[in-house]
């Protein structure tokens, strides 16, 4: 289950290019948030992975060594108590030692002021970010398995195990059970920290919920100290829209999809004329995912062609709507780069994007869809499947 080791130089060999090329003066650098080891040590062990300029780097570890060392193939690893470890062995640095400074916790930051005599830190976010959005094929086979289970799941199996009078935690544990059972690693990873089981799954309205997430789709919660789970208080009933926004992860390897149902009835005439065209743009925008595109391009060119009309509730509902059209997808359900305004890196072949076109639609819901994509020279290629959703749930 180990991440090979060429994977690895691989990873570590991109990083020092990245930082050769955006940051000429880089001296050392410095990993300490979770999945970004994982990225580079395969293990999520918890320590400081130091990267020097001029010589190779160290994985140190303070729990559990033990693990780390029988779980990763990455060549140096060491153990430690503190930072201190760390310092006595590399000396003074002159340069600035480069940081996750969007994740690195104020202590982590004041106990390397203490304990690292360097002449500062900038930061390094943007480098890994960059190196990590272009997927090798190694992490391509793991996304393709993650996609194959959704599909099955949502298209196929999460029909059977709706029934009148459920509420949505019952629906939430039972689509749990079998995205388990299938192969699903039991739990998603959002930037940030952010953790959940699977997903937003939501009866009618309650997918325009407001929600502190920053995604289009909303749901009711469980209690205000867990908002992100469904509500035992909303009944399935015929004719609701049922929308199941969710997650699927293999080894770490995640992808996003959304598909809606509806439970025993249509849903209005015009809600379903504009879930149709939340499908188009969807496919407009798999269309343009091509080496050399660039994603602010895409959001512009698809948003400026949508009537006024159109774009209330578009990308939400009421004031909680968000300002992209798709996402970086692969440790992190949230990855960059973002199609929206402001990303202005051209596509590469290798990145993985989840489109999610969508809009709230009073006393019915979210309607629209989402898929994963893969950047490739013929257009985006879907990982989870290309069913346009509403299904009619007998």
């Amino acid at each position: 289950m180990s991440v090979p080791q060429s994977e690895l130089s691989l990873r570590m060999a991109r990083f020092r290019d990245r930082m050769d090329s955006d940051c000429p003066d880089w001296e050392t650098a410095a990993i300490t948030e979770k999945i970004n080891l994982y990225y580079f040590t395969g293990t999520i062990q918890d320590g400081l992975l130091v990267i020097p300029r001029n010589g190779d780097a160290v994985f140190w570890v303070r729990k559990s060594f033990e693990r780390a060392v029988s779980e990763s193939e990455f060549p140096d690893i060491r153990p430690m108590t503190s930072y201190r470890d760390i310092a006595a062995a590399g000396g003074k640095k002159e340069k600035p030692v480069h940081l996750e400074l969007d994740t690195v916790t104020l202590v982590q930051y004041q106990r390397m002021q203490k304990h690292f005599a360097c002449g500062g830190f900038r930061g390094l976010d943007m480098q890994v970010s960059a190196v990590r959005a272009k997927k090798s094929p190694y992490e391509f086979a793991l996304m393709e398995r993650a996609g194959a289970i959704h599909r099955r799941v949502l298209e196929d199996l999460a029909p059977g195990l709706m029934h009148e009078g459920m509420d949505e935690v019952e629906l939430s544990t039972a689509l749990y059970a079998v995205m388990v059972r299938e192969g699903h690693q039991g739990i998603i990873r959002f930037g940030m920290w952010n953790e959940m089981l699977l997903g937003q799954i939501n009866f009618g309205t309650s997918s325009i919920c407001p929600t502190c997430v920053d995604t289009p789709g909303g749901i009711a919660g469980l209690h205000p100290s867990v908002p992100m789970s469904g509500s035992r208080n909303r009944k399935l009933k015929p004719g609701d829209l049922v929308v199941i926004d969710i997650g699927c992860g293999v080894e770490g390897y995640q992808t996003d999809k959304t598909l809606s149902y509806m439970f025993r009835e249509p849903i209005p005439d015009a809600a379903i004329k504009v879930h149709e065209q939340c499908v188009e743009i969807q496919n407009e925008v798999a269309q343009r995912l091509r080496p050399g595109a660039v994603p602010s391009a895409i959001y512009e060119e698809i948003v400026s062609g949508l009537e006024p009309a159109f774009l209330e509730n578009f990308m939400g509902y009421g004031r909680d709507t968000v300002k992209f059209l798709g996402h970086g997808i692969g440790l992190l359900i949230d990855e960059a780069p973002v199609i929206a305004k402001g990303f202005d890196e051209p596509l590469e072949e290798g990145m993985v994007f989840a489109v999610e076109p969508k809009k709230g639609i009073k006393d019915v819901g979210l309607v629209g869809i989402e898929n994963t994509f893969a950047v490739t020279p013929g257009g985006g290629r879907s990982l989870t499947g290309r069913h346009p959703g509403l299904l009619l749930v007998p």
